[in-house]
């Protein structure tokens, strides 16, 4: 972290002589979802019981809200076929992909294979349970809020599971895959 007395690195220098600078509303979508592509998410993908049944769809949107209480959330678009789904859920799980399960990402994103072929198991609440995960949080619906074009549904977590301690987490960035490499 640079702070204001230090002198700047050449390559922050080199960084912000490349910099943009603009307000999402005059620029394409593009630019603003390249922009947003700078931060690097995990993957997840969420899953319900839905009244057809089971639904899963792929999220980098899954963020932490409250320790306690234990809140969560995630925000489907409202343009998705599995939005009703989600939305209206009383209760779906957050699987966290480890960096080795991008065909389980893959399954879950418009036109994937989703569960069909998979070994589906059952959590407590009744969800979908994808095994091998480097994490699951099984949540119950607390509240759902319009916001834009997703909605955010925060969830109370009732239950974790953790895989073990050599999980890396698959991560996405500007557009990419990937795995995490810890620095230093």
């Amino acid at each position: 972290m640079q702070h204001a007395h230090e002198p700047a690195s050449p390559e922050t220098l080199d960084r912000l002589a490349d910099a943009i600078s603009f307000h999402p509303a005059n620029e394409s979508g593009r630019l603003f979802r390249d922009a947003l592509g700078r931060f690097a998410t995990g993957v997840t993908v969420v899953t319900t019981q839905g009244p057809a049944g089971p639904a899963g769809m792929t999220v980098n949107s899954f963020a932490s809200v409250s320790l306690d209480p234990p809140l969560v959330l995630w925000c489907p678009a409202r343009t998705s076929s599995r939005h009703a789904i989600f939305a209206g859920a009383a209760a779906w799980s957050v699987h966290v992909l480890g960096a080795e399960q991008l065909d389980i990402c893959l399954r879950f994103t418009r036109n994937g294979a989703g569960f069909e072929g998979l070994e589906l198991g059952r959590t407590a609440l009744g969800t979908p349970l994808i095994p091998g995960v480097a994490a699951r949080f099984d949540c119950t619906t607390e509240a759902v809020h319009p916001g834009g074009d997703h909605t955010v549904l925060i969830g109370r977590v009732a239950q974790v599971t953790v895989g073990g301690p050599d999980d890396h987490p698959l991560v996405f960035a500007a557009g990419r895959f990937g795995g995490f490499e810890a620095a230093g």
